[in-house]
């Protein structure tokens, strides 16, 4: 005969409160550095080296840190899960809106401009493939930055100034050369020089039935140590604001800066729109574009516009040869009255 206690069946063991402090413990602890990343990103605390470099990882961060949520949410943890959600939601009000297109505030009549930013690493970048892009996007201006003599003879020779005549030019052997590329006439030809050594060539560009309008070859210096940090620092808040009463500015090219760093947050709001973020477009990466597939690609090349502009569609290319890619962006920009 089997005993009834034999016969009963086996009961497991109930977790003990000091498991359930110590699982609330690790949700905690895994919360905390998305809070902080959080809170820098939304408060603009980006301070020197390594910080400033690692928020232009904000995306990625905000896509893990639903990680947190979710554990939180599967063990019933309250609190962990409230906290989860809260950092979730700063990180998707930081980034989520420019994954969406600003179509509904409508885009103004008025001319056409297709624009294109491309840096030419050291003058490498293969020339037939930007005038190709050119040409097949009808590109009517075309901001160039890391511009070298070397660069310059073999746009020429691939045909450039065929469709884009008038240009503005100012290469250097270094990473600080700069040029705009236009097929309308330039007016008030020149360069700015900025604290890290780099030249921005801009121009006034006469387009049929349109406002005047300004661009600038944008190229603030990289941020890659405490001495470069200052100098981007500087260079991006010498960056010209736009002018609502003037002609309309346009600021196109490699700004070493993502819309999470606050530096670069500081630059659109002096009148500008970054139109790939008025796209939806946003998140299109641009940096690094060569092989090394283990780095994470981030969005550093920017078209900003006056916010009298509207934005049609924005488009990156890979061009080969550089490591960024380009940035295309269709403008429609105030018609004469």
């Amino acid at each position: 005969m089997v005993s009834t206690e034999e016969s009963r069946p086996l009961a497991l063991p109930a977790a003990t409160p000091g498991r359930h402090r110590w699982l609330t413990v690790l949700l905690w602890l895994l919360i905390a550095p998305f809070a902080v990343w959080a809170a820098a990103r939304v408060l603009g605390l980006e301070r020197g080296y390594p910080t400033i470099q690692l928020i232009a990882f904000t995306p990625y961060v905000a896509l893990v840190s639903l990680v947190p949520l979710a554990l939180a949410l599967l063990t019933k943890r309250v609190w962990p899960a409230v906290a989860a959600a809260v950092v979730t939601v700063a990180f998707a009000a930081c980034v989520l809106p420019r994954w969406i297109s600003d179509s509904d505030a409508g885009v103004p009549a008025g001319p056409t401009l297709r624009v294109m930013s491309v840096n030419m690493l050291y003058g490498q970048a293969d020339p037939g493939h930007i005038v190709r892009l050119v040409r097949s996007g009808a590109v009517d201006l075309l901001a160039v930055q890391e511009y070298t003599e070397a660069g310059r003879a073999a746009l020429r020779a691939a045909g450039l100034e065929e469709t884009l005549p008038d240009s503005v030019t100012y290469p250097r052997d270094d990473a600080g050369g700069s040029a705009v590329y236009s097929r309308f006439p330039l007016t008030g030809k020149g360069y700015r020089q900025l604290a890290g050594g780099f030249m921005q060539a801009h121009a006034g560009v006469q387009v049929p039935g349109a406002a005047e309008v300004y661009v600038e070859s944008a190229h603030p210096c990289a941020p890659m140590g405490r001495v470069s940090d200052a100098c981007w620092l500087a260079d991006l808040a010498a960056q010209p604001a736009a002018t609502p009463g003037g002609p309309v500015n346009l600021l196109m090219g490699d700004f070493n800066a993502t819309l999470d760093h606050d530096a670069f947050r500081r630059v659109v709001a002096k009148g500008y729109h970054d139109a790939a973020d008025a796209a939806g477009a946003g998140l299109s990466v641009s940096w690094p574009d060569d092989n090394r597939w283990y780095f994470m690609g981030v969005t550093l090349d920017h078209v900003l516009v006056d916010e009298r502009v509207g934005v049609r569609k924005v488009v990156v290319h890979r061009v080969a040869g550089s490591d960024h890619r380009a940035v295309f962006a269709e403008l429609v920009l105030p018609k004469v009255l």
